[in-house]
């Protein structure tokens, strides 16, 4: 269905979360941040869930922010921005006290919030063909709110060099780096 952002399926223990609005490249709008909180909570009391995978439907795992919401924040006063803020916060703070694990299954594009929302896991998995960034500095938007897991990933030196150059990395560089665990071919991703 069009107005679904957030598939979720559970075998063997591992619940996959999956952002499934392609036309929107998996925009981290509200709808899907608040989607991603509440299947979290569930993860979290339900006994059969031993893992949560997060992944993206189609090309790319999620490609940031959604336009037209950047365009709404833009109007938005303080406060409105610092609830926005909030929202985001309880998502990643939700994954980084949950007490199983959650690993991001990233193939394509992981940029601006999506690559926050990778970096906010406990494990990254990726396809030799993922790219992982924050770009959204070349918009104005500073990530500030990744900056803590971030620095705890790769360290304060390459954290502020991700955020502040905007530039896209390969899965290897982000491998070296310590931002992704494992790359594995793309061709067998899946497997």
């Amino acid at each position: 269905m069009s107005g679904e952002v957030l598939r979720s399926s559970s075998t063997d223990g591992i619940l996959t979360l999956t952002l499934s609005s392609p036309e929107k490249r998996k925009a981290l709008n509200r709808a899907l941040v608040e989607a991603l909180i509440e299947a979290l909570a569930r993860a979290g009391r339900d006994d059969e869930v031993r893992v949560v995978a997060i992944r993206g439907a189609g090309r790319d795992f999620c490609a940031g922010a959604d336009l037209s919401e950047l365009e709404r924040v833009s109007d938005m006063g303080a406060d409105e921005n610092l609830e926005d803020a909030r929202r985001l916060g309880a998502l990643f703070a939700s994954m980084r006290t949950l007490s199983k694990p959650v690993v991001a299954v990233v193939h394509g594009r992981a940029l601006a919030g999506g690559c926050g929302l990778a970096t906010a896991c406990d494990m990254v998995l990726a396809a030799s063909d993922a790219r992982f960034g924050y770009p959204e500095v070349r918009l104005g938007f500073v990530p500030a709110m990744v900056m803590a897991i971030l620095r705890r990933s790769v360290g304060e030196k390459r954290a502020f060099e991700l955020i502040s150059l905007g530039e896209t990395i390969e899965a290897e560089v982000a491998e070296s780096i310590g931002l992704v665990n494992r790359v594995f071919p793309a061709e067998n991703f899946e497997a």
